[in-house]
């Protein structure tokens, strides 16, 4: 693992112009295949992400230790068609639904939720490449 660090950070703005927020760009990870960062919150909030040969892990499991460790993940989509993955902590629900309001966002669906899970796997499920 090597880290670079941005010193100072790099800004920006992103988000709607009439509530611009302003990003700090810090640094960036650099993983070998088979090496873990894990990123570490208030309340024992955990999030792993692995870096493979193939590409990225980008969560821990969103049905299982996501969960574990406090955080809903959801599926979301703003008004300009792009779409998201976001992780909600556990009773930041109102701050998470003014956030959603503010940016023109919307939850297409929970990923953690096993009905809606076993919904997009019976629609959307492809057999492995060979």
């Amino acid at each position: 693992m090597k880290f670079h660090l941005k010193q100072p950070p790099r800004e920006f703005t992103i988000g709607d112009p009439a509530n611009p927020i302003t990003l700090r760009d810090c640094g960036a990870l650099e993983l070998a295949p088979d090496e873990q960062v894990t990123f570490v919150g208030s309340n024992h909030l955990e999030y792993d992400v692995v870096r493979k040969t193939w590409g990225f892990y980008a969560t821990p499991s969103v049905n299982g230790r996501l969960g574990n460790f406090g955080l809903r993940t959801a599926l979301a989509k703003s008004t300009s068609g792009k779409y998201y993955v976001l992780l909600l902590e556990a009773g930041k629900e109102a701050e998470f639904n003014q956030y959603l309001h503010l940016e023109r966002m919307h939850v297409v669906c929970w990923l953690d939720d096993q009905a809606s899970l076993d919904k997009l796997d019976k629609t959307f499920a492809t057999p492995n490449a060979d």
